[in-house]
């Protein structure tokens, strides 16, 4: 919570809280926690305007240049799967329903990618990331550029091994 001034977001800090973040946890969850939180940080900020006991924090002094995110666009919900194993898992969960839902591409065919399980124990090794290499009656194997994630819900196209996504 801060100050409104005259930039976008640059206001001196009031309250500020955070919240650990487990693999349990997606955009579903996160959105939940956020709903009860939000209220309470914006609460007890409130009430310390209200009995002048207010810590002004300026932004600059966390960093002169500030933090920016550009905005979602249309194509960022595509997978790259050059990325870590990792990496692929914690996209996809942060934009999983009630979120966009993360896309991947058979050719022109579309698959929207709504869970995947990280293997921490998968072994790593040399292959074409974005490569079909396993398939189980409820799931796929996708390569990664370290090991392999497991696809667990999705909808569009049955993917079979060999395939390569885009």
């Amino acid at each position: 919570v801060h100050f409104v001034d005259e930039g976008i977001d640059t206001g001196d800090i009031i309250k500020q809280q955070c919240y650990p973040i487990n693999d349990h946890d997606d955009y579903k969850t996160l959105l939940v926690k956020s709903y009860v939180e939000c209220a309470n940080v914006l609460y007890e900020s409130i009430k310390s305007i209200q009995e002048d006991k207010v810590t002004r924090i300026s932004q600059k002094s966390i960093h002169p240049l500030g933090f920016y995110c550009s905005a979602r666009k249309e194509g960022d919900e595509v997978i790259v799967w050059n990325q870590t194993s990792r990496d692929i898992f914690n996209f996809v969960r942060s934009i999983c329903k009630p979120g966009p839902e993360a896309r991947a591409y058979l050719g022109f065919k579309e698959l929207k990618i709504n869970q995947v399980i990280y293997l921490p124990d998968a072994p790593s090794y040399k292959g074409i990331p974005g490569a079909v290499v396993g398939c189980e009656k409820d799931a796929f194997f996708v390569k990664t550029k370290d090991t392999f994630v497991k696809v667990t819900q999705w909808s569009g196209a049955n993917p079979h091994i060999g395939d390569r996504f885009q």
